[in-house]
């Protein structure tokens, strides 16, 4: 990767909309386009030993890149590497956008602060924690239900819409005001009782934001560092996108961070949120934020548009039993952005998959089922 290679980048106003071209280049260098924040690591690195040398040509690997444009790779057993794979300029050094995938690291920091009593109950109200969207669409609205996407507010995430909530969301992010997300969340309209209907959400992540940060009382980054990037051992500083100069980290998207401290921090969900000997995470809230309920309006399956997927604290989780895809029965659960950033976590394989990419739309259904048979192969292949 030359500087000359990352001369030209997009614009934060173009980032649904790139050409393929500056896809690459945009994502390894998304702190020219805003404002961050640095997420710093420790003085200890995790180890990634090397694994049982694994046939990657047997399975295509190669093919599966070219056509999934997939910019990064990374396949652990047991916490140990397995297969690791760069391409379109990337290497183990990259630090690249994660999209939603944010969204997952900040449920889990909601789990952390539940476990330092900053956050009393998931049952609170989410106006104790944010009294200027009282009168608000929010004012019956619990911690849970805005972590489940479930409040029953309108929203559109439509990414090619330029005229829908989320496009409209990135440009009140353009305007750099402290306090104008929050602003522009109050006056969005309730259409169905808090607690009865999924609806996706970036806005939606950003309250959960803004709840931790009033929770806390310290930027988000520098909790992460203390209580899983610095303890667990990421190798690398990453980054956060601020919504302004100094300001509030946008928590439904926008961390750089390398491939394998993705994929570090899939280790450290699957060993149940312990980081430097420390529990960081409460007793069973790994469990509860992937539960699989067949009853539940979150169930894999029942989310129009969404099939085969179910979804629990900003995790998408997967069929279970009779209606697991094929090889991924166990619990699968995944961390998912657009364009292709993804974090898949299958507790009974002791299985992570950490993949970067440059996806020709920001939701490409064929790369999504090829993504999942490629799991399946790997989980079988890795189960013998």
């Amino acid at each position: 990767m030359t500087a000359a290679n990352d001369a030209a980048i997009g614009r934060y106003e173009d980032l649904m909309t790139l050409p393929p071209a500056l896809q690459a280049p945009t994502y390894r260098h998304m702190d020219r386009l805003y404002a961050t924040r640095t997420i710093r690591r420790g003085t200890h690195v995790h180890p990634l030993p090397e694994g049982t040398p694994f046939d990657a040509q047997r399975f295509g690997i190669d093919g599966f890149m070219a056509r999934n444009h997939t910019a990064g790779l990374l396949v652990l057993k047991d916490g140990h590497v397995v297969l690791e794979r760069y391409a379109m300029g990337n290497d183990a050094a990259t630090k690249w956008l994660s999209f939603s995938v944010a969204k997952s690291l900040t449920s889990t920091l909601v789990g952390a602060a539940v476990k330092d009593g900053h956050i009393a109950s998931l049952d609170d109200p989410v106006v104790r924690y944010l009294p200027a969207l009282r009168g608000s669409a929010y004012d019956e609205v619990t911690v849970k239900q805005v972590l489940q996407m479930s409040s029953g507010v309108a929203w559109n995430e439509d990414y090619l819409d330029a005229d829908s909530d989320r496009r409209q969301l990135m440009r009140v992010q353009l305007t750099r005001e402290k306090g104008a997300v929050l602003k522009f969340m109050a006056q969005r309209p309730r259409v169905a009782p808090a607690g009865t209907r999924f609806n996706y959400s970036t806005g939606e992540t950003c309250l959960v934001g803004e709840i931790l940060a009033s929770a806390i009382r310290r930027p988000i980054s520098d909790y992460l560092s203390q209580k899983i990037w610095a303890p667990f051992g990421m190798e690398a500083d990453a980054y956060w996108q601020l919504d302004a100069v100094d300001g509030q980290e946008f928590t439904g998207s926008g961390v750089n961070a390398t491939l394998r401290d993705f994929g570090r921090f899939g280790l450290f969900v699957l060993g149940g949120g312990v980081a430097g000997g420390q529990q960081v995470l409460p007793d069973g809230w790994v469990a509860d934020a992937t539960r699989v309920d067949a009853a539940s309006h979150l169930a894999p399956g029942t989310l129009a548009g969404f099939e085969p997927m179910g979804y629990g604290y900003q995790w998408w989780t997967f069929p279970t039993g009779a209606k697991a895809l094929p090889a991924l029965d166990g619990g699968l659960f995944a961390a998912l952005g657009i364009f292709g950033q993804q974090i898949y976590i299958h507790p009974k394989e002791r299985l992570v998959v950490a993949i970067h990419s440059t996806w020709p739309a920001p939701i490409h259904p064929p790369s999504l089922v090829e993504t999942d048979a490629l799991l399946g192969a790997l989980t079988a292949a890795l189960r013998t």
